[in-house]
């Protein structure tokens, strides 16, 4: 695959926007290998993503970077440009569950993700052995029922030692507090074991069960200081019927979680999401 700039921007929707974005990457001599744009109507406002052929153009990364501040502060412009070329480092945080932490190194393992993968932090020891399969560092961060600030403070460190770009929390249970969602908003993923707004919080397979529901889920989303309320990802349902134990809806919803946390993770990788209030636009 060549490799590319990626541009992601968002800004007051007008006209004009996408004519001066590809007019200025034909005149660095750029080629643009893909290109979504996506207007909302109701806020007024303009998304646009753009891959480009990084070796056509006639500048570097910096350069081409700082050029493009005319147009951004001409129209108003959120944006952000990356090199494909360069790994996210990713911060894997998991308790007892590995289904989904397995399955995210695996793919990782294959080069189904392009990404780095520091290490693993979990409040279970016995999850080293997953880590330790990968050959992936571990971090045992121990979390007691009552004051868990010191254990908070100790994960905090280690995602910044490590440097991340993201944190995925692959059925990490616990409930981050509000200080790390402003820190690390828009870098860290969950993947909540329903089909969100529906059955938040503990047990959504029992209550979906008890329910008698026909679709379970599991949905991707950011974490933020409300719980279960950020910004959704990705999402996808399986169907059940009246003979499925709760066990069984456990089984599905568990495949289905290492789908969509897989696909979730994916997309923003390849910086493919654009977090508008508490929606996302997944060009």
């Amino acid at each position: 695959m060549k490799n590319r700039f990626i541009l992601t921007l968002s800004c007051p929707d007008r006209s004009g926007i996408v004519a001066a974005v590809t007019q200025f990457i034909a005149q660095h001599q750029g080629n643009i290998l893909s290109a979504s744009q996506h207007g909302e109507p109701t806020t007024k406002t303009f998304f646009m993503r753009t891959e480009i052929d990084s070796d056509s153009l006639k500048t570097g990364f910096d350069q081409f970077k700082n050029n493009f501040e005319t147009i951004a502060d001409t129209f108003d412009m959120n944006w952000h440009l990356e090199d494909s070329a360069i790994k996210k480092r990713v911060v894997l945080l998991a308790s007892k569950q590995t289904h989904c932490l397995a399955d995210i190194l695996y793919r990782w393992h294959i080069d189904e993700l392009f990404c780095d993968i520091p290490c693993v932090i979990s409040n279970h020891s016995d999850v080293e052995n997953v880590a330790d399969w990968y050959h992936v560092p571990f971090h045992y961060v121990p979390f007691e029922d009552n004051d868990n600030t010191k254990s908070f403070e100790q994960v905090s460190s280690l995602i910044d030692e490590y440097n991340a770009d993201i944190i995925v929390l692959a059925r990490f249970m616990r409930i981050m507090p509000s200080d790390l969602c402003e820190k690390y908003f828009g870098k860290m993923i969950n993947i909540h074991h329903s089909f969100l707004p529906a059955f938040i919080g503990a047990n959504p397979y029992q209550k979906a069960f008890n329910k008698g529901v026909k679709l379970v889920g599991a949905t991707c989303h950011y974490v933020t200081e409300d719980l279960d309320e950020g910004p959704i990802i990705e999402q996808d349902v399986v169907r059940i019927h009246h003979g499925h134990t709760p066990e069984d809806i456990r089984r599905l919803g568990r495949n289905m979680e290492r789908m969509v946390l897989a696909s979730g993770l994916r997309h923003h990788l390849e910086s493919r999401v654009i977090i508008h209030a508490n929606k996302t636009i997944v060009f």
